[in-house]
C-alpha cells in the first residue's frame, strides 16, 4: 500500500475517536448568508458546537475555493493552491462538511463538487467565509453532543487540523462515535478495525472530509496523482460473508492535477494522506 513520510513524528494513536450523541435534522441555508455564518446559526440553534453535513443542492455566488497542490517545501507533504473563484453562480452537486471550532470560534472543513455556469464540473475545498448562498442550499445534518471537532496543531503533519474533542465525563446515552484517522492507513480497513473493537456490526458513515494518497476504485480505476481532496458521498459498515464488519465507501475527489473522480473505494488500497474526519452512526 502506498505511504508518504510526514514531516513530524509518527503519533502512536492512529485513530482518534470519542463517543457522542448524534441527532439527524434537515437544514436549509437562505440566500445571502456565507456558508460559515449559515451553518454556525444552524448548529448553535441546536445547542451544540459540532456537526457533520451532507450537501444536497443549492448554489453559491461567489464560490471561493482552494485546490489541492504540491508542497514547495519539506515542511508539508502536500499543500493547497491560491484562491480560485467560480465564474458566476455555482450549482452544488454533492459535498460533505465537518463543522467544529477553531480557537473558540465556529469553523468548518468542506470539500464538494459543483457545476459552473458553463456546465463544467469542478471540485475543491470551499472557503467558508467567502462563499455565499445564492439559492437555498439544502443539507442533511447530524448534530453532535458530548464530543466534536476542534482545530488543533498536529505535529505529525505540521498542519492545524480538525481533531476529536471529547467531554470530560463519560456519556451515558452515547449513540455514535466522532472519528479522525491519521495518515498512511487504509480508510476502509481502519474503520473496519475500529468497528470490530467497538463491537459495531452495522453502521452508517456520516459526513466524511479528508485526503487520500491518490485513489484506487473497486472498478479498477486508479488516480495516480498523490495529492487529493476527498469527501464521502455515502458510506456504510455491514457484515461480510465471514460475519466481520466490512466498509463500503463511495467518494468524490479532486487531484492536484484537476482530475475529478467518483466511485467506490477498493478496500486495502486507499491510505489517508493528511487526515480524515467522519462520524460512525451504529445501526447494530
Amino acid at each position: 500500500m502506498r505511504s508518504i513520510e510526514q514531516p513530524g513524528p509518527v503519533h502512536p494513536e492512529r485513530v482518534q475517536y470519542a463517543p457522542a450523541i448524534i441527532r439527524a435534522i434537515d437544514v436549509e441555508l437562505p440566500p445571502g448568508v456565507s456558508l460559515l455564518e449559515g451553518l454556525a446559526d444552524a448548529v448553535h440553534s441546536q445547542g451544540v458546537s459540532s456537526a457533520v453535513f451532507s450537501l444536497q443542492g443549492g448554489s453559491f455566488e461567489p464560490l471561493a475555493y482552494y485546490m489541492p497542490d504540491l508542497s514547495g517545501t519539506p515542511e508539508h507533504v502536500a499543500y493547497f493552491s491560491e484562491r480560485f473563484d467560480a465564474p458566476g453562480e455555482a450549482r452544488i452537486d454533492s459535498g460533505s462538511i465537518t463543522f467544529g471550532v477553531r480557537q473558540g470560534q465556529p469553523w468548518l472543513h468542506c470539500h464538494a463538487i459543483w457545476v459552473d455556469p458553463d456546465g463544467r464540473r469542478r471540485s475543491g475545498h470551499l472557503m467558508p467565509e467567502a462563499s455565499r448562498v445564492s439559492s437555498a442550499v439544502r443539507l442533511k445534518a447530524w448534530m453532535l453532543d458530548g464530543a466534536g471537532f476542534d482545530v488543533q496543531a498536529d505535529a505529525e503533519t505540521n498542519f492545524s487540523l480538525m481533531q476529536v474533542s471529547a467531554a470530560a465525563e463519560p456519556l451515558q446515552d452515547a449513540n455514535a462515535y466522532v472519528v479522525r484517522l491519521r495518515p498512511n492507513q487504509d480508510l476502509c480497513l481502519a474503520l473496519e478495525a475500529l468497528c470490530t473493537n467497538l463491537g459495531i456490526r452495522r453502521a452508517r458513515i456520516r459526513g466524511g472530509v479528508g485526503s487520500l494518497i491518490g485513489a484506487v476504485f473497486e472498478d479498477g480505476r486508479v488516480i495516480e496523482p498523490f495529492v487529493t481532496e476527498v469527501f464521502i458521498q455515502s458510506g456504510a459498515i455491514d457484515l461480510n460473508s465471514d460475519g466481520a464488519p466490512q466498509a463500503c465507501v463511495d467518494i468524490g475527489l479532486v487531484a492536484h492535477t484537476g482530475e475529478i473522480a467518483e466511485g467506490r473505494l477498493k478496500r486495502g488500497e486507499n491510505p489517508v494522506l493528511i487526515t480524515f474526519e467522519l462520524v460512525i452512526d451504529p445501526l447494530e
